[in-house]
């Protein structure tokens, strides 16, 4: 817990002269993206809001809007939850992946392409893999994707995909063996910006088509065994008396 708030409390620079609500939840955002608060975590208001200097509603109003993102949930009595997803969410996360992955590749037009943003993904997951930094490889996965529909130059698809990514960490980071996730898509990742290099827009989007099905099979198979279909294993897992961990 004191790792947790220590790393908050770092962060109050980054709220400025206001804080709001919106800073606030791009703070929490960005921790419970990098594992900080790990699914099933109960979040404390007096814990963030002493540690991050907000107001007790300046907090809430940003736990509502990570709840409206379907990052944290509310239960009634017990209070602020990160969320554990459930196998037909991380179904649903990858079909809307495809939908907009795919078109974005499909409708970039005419080559080149800037893809300096994409080089330096990969290099960053390169980087991790020598390191045997599974985790920061799946950030660098993210990454690479985020970019990728960045390519799209539309405001409206990259906060849509930013909500979508940062849900899909919440199933990375129940996984216990990151580099078997991971390590297969450092490759498919350099195939997918090396069509894009040649400007092969068609076979890009077939690499990229397969890569999300067959990510799909493996972060669904890893997920079912480690919390169950519908996510209840992991909450058991977490609980303990006082109602489960709490940062």
């Amino acid at each position: 817990m004191a790792e947790q708030l220590t790393g908050l409390a770092d962060d109050r620079a980054l709220l400025g002269r206001t804080s709001t609500a919106e800073r606030v939840s791009d703070i929490l955002r960005t921790r419970i993206a990098d594992g900080y608060f790990p699914p099933g975590t109960r979040l404390s208001e007096d814990s963030i809001g002493g540690a991050l200097g907000v107001s007790r509603n300046t907090l809430r109003e940003a736990f509502r809007l990570l709840t409206h993102e379907r990052l944290l949930v509310h239960e009634l009595n017990r209070g602020v939850f990160v969320r554990v997803l459930t196998v037909e969410d991380v179904e649903d996360i990858y079909r809307t992946r495809g939908l907009v992955e795919c078109a974005v590749v499909r409708g970039l037009g005419e080559p080149p392409y800037g893809l300096d943003r994409l080089d330096e993904a990969v290099a960053q997951g390169q980087r991790a893999a020598r390191e045997g930094d599974w985790n920061g490889v799946g950030t660098a996965n993210i990454h690479f994707h985020r970019e990728l529909v960045s390519l799209a130059g539309s405001d409206r698809t990259d906060e849509l995909m930013r909500s979508v990514f940062a849900e899909l960490r919440l199933a990375f980071h129940v996984v216990d063996d990151p580099r078997r996730l991971h390590e297969p898509y450092l490759v498919r990742n350099l195939e997918i910006l090396q069509a894009l290099r040649d400007g092969d827009r068609d076979g890009a989007e077939r690499l990229l088509a397969v890569y999300l099905g067959d990510s799909l099979r493996r972060v669904v198979e890893v997920y079912r065994r480690r919390v169950g279909e519908d996510g209840a294993d992991l909450g058991r897992g977490l609980s303990c008396p006082g109602g489960g961990r709490r940062f």
